[in-house]
């Protein structure tokens, strides 16, 4: 089978019958700890990982862009730069592209047109920012193209801000720009108040393991939206900005003036971001018996707290759990309501992890798992067309 960028230049081919002038990169990511933290400006702890969005472009020297995804080879979708109109539901894919397009516009930014062919192997649907990918690889062909010379972070808020305001998802910074900073072998702790980051070193013994659930995941966007206003809820009654400027023991003490699920949903993030902290150094001291502790705490205060996993989600982690030990740790990771669980486990408990994955979870909830062995990997980039190998 052709690699990733072969198959990005076979479509650009086929579709507009000349060759691609680049080929962009980005990665999707898994979210260590740090769970609904980043749009309460807090910190997160995310890993870039070895399944990427690729796009191959050939500049136009208009204003136009066509774009085609081997999704649905054949069907181009085209728009002006800065006239992406509304959003349109159909186009579910290709209105990421029109709001970053949108938000350089509306930011004075000029822009060149181009033509563009998609393909990519993040899993669609799983919580792994796949959106984030196409939204930054395609940003990053286009900063390099118009030769905006727009830094990889600002490139990570230029799409964010295109998400927020032309497609209207209320998504924090960080799918963003952990795939436009990423590093290979690291995470990236992240400080969603100042956009500060740190790389911080996943030890060469443990294997990062991401396991779809496979559960149906129905309208989590209407959670998801919920779990958002009930923490600005919070943030409101107490006069800050957003729940980071909100300290647990004012929390605590003011408990009787809010409601049990707001006071839950604040205490989940609070002491969320303090994990999160920790975690960052329990893996840069290679404290693996420590992580474990953290990851099985955040995992307990989604449950209890912030009421996102489910019966599915649950069984997992603990099947995991019960062969890690405190050598790896293992939570749900993404928004909740399906989706996946991240474990950080001992190389030599691999194959043990994934033997009961495999026998136990499908015999206890009739679903069928999807095991993901990942690494780590770069954040975005231009692509050398001769060689690329995941």
């Amino acid at each position: 089978m052709s690699n990733p960028a072969q198959r990005a230049n076979k479509l650009f081919v086929q579709t507009f019958g000349t060759t691609a002038d680049d080929l962009y990169l980005a990665p999707g990511r898994v979210n260590l700890i740090g769970e609904h933290t980043d749009y309460n400006d807090g910190f997160v702890l995310p890993a870039a990982i070895n399944f990427h969005t690729i796009i191959a472009i050939k500049r136009r020297e208009d204003d136009l862009f066509r774009a085609v995804s081997d999704v649905y080879p054949g069907k181009i979708n085209s728009w002006h730069f800065g006239q992406e109109d509304q959003v349109h539901p159909e186009d579910d894919w290709v209105n990421y592209l029109k709001g970053f397009t949108s938000a350089l516009a509306a930011s004075g930014l000029p822009a060149k047109g181009m033509d563009l062919a998609v393909v990519g192997n993040v899993p669609l649907g799983a919580g792994l920012a796949s959106s984030a990918a196409l939204e930054i690889a395609f940003g990053t062909a286009v900063n390099e193209s118009s030769q905006l010379r727009l830094s990889p972070l600002a490139v990570a808020q230029m799409a964010q801000r295109g998400e927020n305001q032309y497609v209207g998802s209320a998504s924090g910074i960080m799918d963003h720009m952990i795939s436009a900073l990423g590093e290979q072998d690291h995470a990236l702790l992240i400080d969603c108040e100042d956009l500060d980051s740190e790389p911080v070193p996943i030890p060469e013994s443990l294997s990062l393991i991401i396991v779809n659930s496979n559960v149906p995941r129905g309208d989590f966007d209407a959670e998801y939206h919920l779990r958002h206003e009930q923490c600005e809820q919070v943030a409101d009654h107490f006069g800050v900005e957003s729940l980071r400027h909100l300290e647990l023991s004012m929390l605590e003490a003011a408990a009787s003036e809010l409601s049990d699920v707001n006071y839950r949903r604040a205490h989940h993030v609070l002491t969320e971001n303090r994990r999160t902290q920790n975690a960052a150094h329990a893996l840069q001291a290679g404290n693996i018996a420590k992580l474990s502790e953290l990851m099985a705490q955040s995992h307990a205060s989604m449950k209890d707290d912030f009421e996102i996993t489910t019966p599915e989600i649950d069984t997992l982690v603990e099947i995991i759990a019960k062969v890690v030990g405190t050598q790896g740790g293992v939570r749900m990771t993404g928004r909740g309501f399906g989706g996946c669980v991240v474990a950080l486990v001992d190389h030599d408990l691999t194959d043990a992890v994934v033997d009961a994955i495999e026998t136990q979870y499908q015999a206890q909830t009739h679903l069928e798992p999807t095991v993901y062995l990942c690494s780590a990997s770069d954040g975005a980039t231009r692509l050398d067309d001769e060689l690329y190998e995941l």
